[in-house]
């Protein structure tokens, strides 16, 4: 007698190898609006020949310490959408493990290539080897964040869930911000940009609203997410104010004090730390309590 297995909601919707193809495709199309708008990498400092920002090689990152924060964006959100099909699809065992596979074979390229240009092309400097290597490392670390976005989102129960999507909320925002300063005029760019900084409490809100309040994992996962939401804009602005400050390249201590100093400030400052917390609460109460109708609503009567 043949016995045949019943198939279960808990059951992966599709075959593990298609995670393979779907990890590459996440990856690509987080990466795919730097790829569309030129590639340009950006001028260098270090750069050992004069060019035009119209003469510079073709890179699959936009590898500068201008652009670290950018760096980052694109890789995480390649990582979230790899995480949120992967929940979706109920990817399990080597389903994941193919997954980051795919999003790796893309990422990694993605480091490897801008790294051995910028290689070639900057001056054969001690500085060139320092710049290098810290935008090597920098890089290498957002691809572990990304993976780590991804394995939250895709398999954790939903307060690891939701720590996974509030560190992709942020990233969202700052990718939006890349895609659209690229895509736009100035002009127009300008306008929209006074929008962009809403976008991380927005999302981060709605990933608290579905993850919900019910369990003490998920209460400290929200405030743990509340906590990014208002420390994020301060270390970006820190981080992009120290390393655009090129003055203070030659003097990491000093670079380090001058980005504390901004972080500190934009930290604790009422009217920049305040609006990203209310925002993300403001948004999450309101998701809650549609939830809430909506649950209620389902249940029969009587």
């Amino acid at each position: 007698m043949i016995r045949t297995r019943t198939r279960t909601e808990d059951d992966p919707r599709v075959g593990a190898w298609a995670l393979l193809p779907l990890g590459v495709a996440a990856a690509a199309i987080a990466l795919a609006p730097w790829w569309l708008t030129g590639a340009r990498l950006p001028l260098q400092n270090l750069w050992a020949e004069t060019a035009t920002a119209a003469q510079m090689p073709v890179v699959l990152l936009p590898f500068s310490q201008y652009t670290v924060v950018q760096v980052f964006a694109y890789l995480v959100v390649g990582s979230a959408l790899a995480g949120i099909a992967g929940r979706a699809l109920r990817v399990r065992g080597w389903g994941l493990t193919l997954l980051l596979a795919g999003i790796l074979l893309v990422q990694v390229t993605a480091t490897v290539q801008p790294a051995l240009v910028v290689r070639d092309g900057l001056q054969d400097r001690l500085e060139s080897t320092l710049y290098l290597a810290g935008l090597v490392v920098g890089t290498s670390l957002s691809v572990l964040v990304g993976m780590t976005v991804t394995i939250l989102i895709a398999r954790a129960p939903r307060a690891g869930a939701l720590l996974g999507l509030a560190v992709a909320a942020i990233a969202t925002g700052a990718w939006l911000g890349a895609v659209l300063s690229r895509g736009l005029g100035d002009d127009a760019f300008a306008a929209v940009m006074p929008l962009l900084p809403w976008i991380a409490p927005i999302l981060t809100g709605a990933a608290i609203a579905w993850a919900g309040l019910n369990t003490v994992g998920r209460v400290l996962a929200a405030l743990v997410s509340v906590a990014l939401v208002w420390i994020a804009p301060a270390l970006v602005t820190g981080i992009a104010n120290a390393l655009g400050t090129r003055v203070l390249l030659r003097s990491p201590g000093d670079l380090a004090d001058y980005g504390l100093g901004v972080f500190r400030m934009a930290l604790l400052t009422p009217e920049l730390a305040l609006r990203p917390v209310v925002a993300t609460l403001v948004v999450a109460a309101i998701g809650l309590v549609i939830r809430a109708v909506l649950r209620r609503r389902a249940i029969p009567a009587g």
